[in-house]
């Protein structure tokens, strides 16, 4: 083999063993390529992954909040409108023992309540105090219940009576306006029943204690 020929073929295998390792460098390094852009986008989608949670958790709290404040506000404006439509109910609750107190029906329920406080004072001296506007009736009671001694409270109670045995110390208070006051408190409108003017333990009537 001639000197030219060994040259070519030393320059030949030098090419092809160059092209060998620049072929393994390049598959090398694109196999090294690939892996980072996998494990960027890895990081990438776990990123964006994390981000949308938080974005989410972060939208599902502003939502509650916002849901809280108004289930609270519509709470208070329920509240409001519930106690407007209380005072309106009492209002006409006591109008009509306004009326009731004008019948002969009411003169009976007195009296009623007055025997009540005899049978209950079994002897012992009673006082029955009436309301500022039944004093009209004061002489008429007083003479048919000759045992008792009626006065004049100093305040208005809104109608019915209240005793005091001085000696055992008992007060009796079977006025209206205690009553009217333990109905309202005890008042609540029921919605889930589908009756939203019912009241816990009454049915609105006026009856004896």
């Amino acid at each position: 083999m001639t000197t030219e020929e060994k040259l070519k073929h030393f320059l030949d295998t030098c090419m092809e063993d160059a092209r060998m390792r620049s072929s393994r460098m390049l598959e090398e390094y694109t196999s090294a390529l690939e892996k980072d852009f996998k494990e960027h986008q890895q990081e990438s989608q776990h990123r964006a992954g994390l981000q949308v949670r938080q974005e989410t958790d972060k939208i599902e709290r502003d939502m509650n909040k916002k849901l809280s404040a108004r289930q609270l506000e519509l709470k208070r404006a329920l509240g409001r409108k519930q106690e407007e439509l209380k005072e309106k109910l009492f209002a006409r609750l006591r109008e009509r023992l306004e009326a009731y107190m004008k019948t002969p029906e009411y003169d009976r329920y007195l009296e009623g309540q007055i025997q009540k406080a005899l049978d209950f004072a079994r002897g012992e001296d009673l006082v029955i105090y009436l309301d500022p506007s039944d004093q009209e009736k004061q002489s008429g009671l007083a003479g048919r219940f000759p045992a008792v001694r009626f006065e004049i409270s100093s305040y208005p109670f809104s109608g019915g009576i209240r005793g005091v045995l001085p000696h055992s110390n008992i007060l009796m208070d079977h006025s209206f306006q205690t009553r009217m006051e333990e109905i309202r408190e005890d008042f609540h409108f029921d919605f889930t029943a589908g009756n939203q003017n019912q009241q816990k333990g009454g049915s609105g009537n006026v009856q004896d204690r």
